[in-house]
């Protein structure tokens, strides 16, 4: 990732209180050739996906037909997933998406927007709304 995606997740990352520490997972994307279906590339992805998600872990898949979710109901989810004592972890697939197989396992799909995002983009908002959401719940003045 270049250094100003690292330095933006760096920054919400080190923000956050130690019980929702932030750990980033960069899975290799499957092979991508001329010739080699689309399909078997995502594979590869989801089964590397899919062996890094711990058996009793809460899991959210970033998907552009999953729900939005406002800033105030991202924070009621990041207060019912905190509540429920469970590691949490979000899918956010490569450049053709998640594979069925992991969808099937994610307990929310989750729309950043409607618009299709860089990666990097995507891992920046990403951050940043879980700490607008955590400041929500804590009181903190952030938000306003």
């Amino acid at each position: 990732m270049p250094a100003w995606v690292t330095e933006g997740c760096h920054e919400y990352t080190k923000r956050l209180p130690p019980e929702l520490a932030l750990e980033w997972h960069e899975i290799p994307l499957g092979k991508r050739a001329r010739n080699q279906p689309v399909a078997k590339a995502i594979a590869e992805e989801s089964e590397r996906m899919l062996k890094a998600i711990g058996r009793d872990d809460q899991v959210v898949a970033l998907d552009v037909q999953g729900k939005a979710l406002s800033t105030q109901a991202l924070a009621g989810k990041l207060s019912d997933w905190q509540q429920a004592g469970r590691p949490l972890t979000l899918l956010v697939g490569g450049p053709d998406g998640l594979s069925d197989d992991c969808r099937a396992r994610a307990d929310l799909h989750w729309s950043l927007s409607a618009l299709t995002l860089p990666h990097p983009l995507v891992r920046i908002v990403l951050a940043e709304q879980l700490y607008r959401a955590w400041t929500i719940l804590s009181g903190h003045p952030y938000h306003k």
